[in-house]
């Protein structure tokens, strides 16, 4: 398993050499959405109207940050689960966004659309938000504010540590790991 230094926006290429497992240190800008977010942000496309951010190349972090400390841009910023943006993600990715930070399992056409549209899915470390928390420098409130901790944001991050969940060969690491433990139980 490699480590890459990744800058959004994000390319094909930087998503090709990825493999499930990969450690990725994210720095640019990463943008938040949970659920109520991506179901306006769908309303948004199917109205033909102006999205909040083009998501082409861009990165959506799933998260639901505390309130910020005095002299901080953000509070805990830890990961939500994933699997209820599975209705959204595949519209994002075929619109061009190359990835998406969370927790847990998302579903197949999750997976497909990441094959068919080479992006990927990152994991964010569980527990410890208020390490991702650090890697944020910067952050506002561009969309939806009335949705309070589940507005959409606008965050610079530098060397968010994550991992590569799903790439765009079709691997996921959470198949790969229960493999590996099978075998040495």
């Amino acid at each position: 398993m490699a480590e890459y230094k990744l800058t959004t926006p994000l390319s094909d290429d930087d998503i090709i050499k990825l493999k499930a497992g990969d450690k990725v240190l994210l720095s640019g800008v990463v943008y938040t959405a949970r659920d109520a977010a991506h179901m306006r942000i769908v309303e948004s496309i199917k109205k033909g109207e102006e999205l909040p951010f083009d998501p082409k190349g861009q990165v959506i972090y799933y998260v639901g940050p505390s309130p910020a400390r005095p002299g901080k841009p953000i509070g805990s910023a830890g990961p939500t689960t994933s699997y209820r943006m599975n209705p959204f993600a595949p519209i994002l990715i075929e619109l061009g966004q190359k990835g998406m930070i969370g927790k847990g399992k998302m579903s197949d056409e999750v997976k497909e659309a990441c094959v068919k549209y080479k992006a990927c899915y990152f994991a964010s470390i569980g527990g410890a938000a208020a390490v991702v928390g650090k890697a944020v420098k910067k952050a506002e409130i561009i969309a939806y504010p009335e949705l309070g901790p589940e507005a959409v944001r606008r965050l610079e991050v530098e060397d968010m540590p994550l991992f590569v969940c799903y790439d765009a060969h079709g691997n996921d690491l959470y198949e790969i790991a229960k493999k590996e433990w099978a075998n040495k139980l």
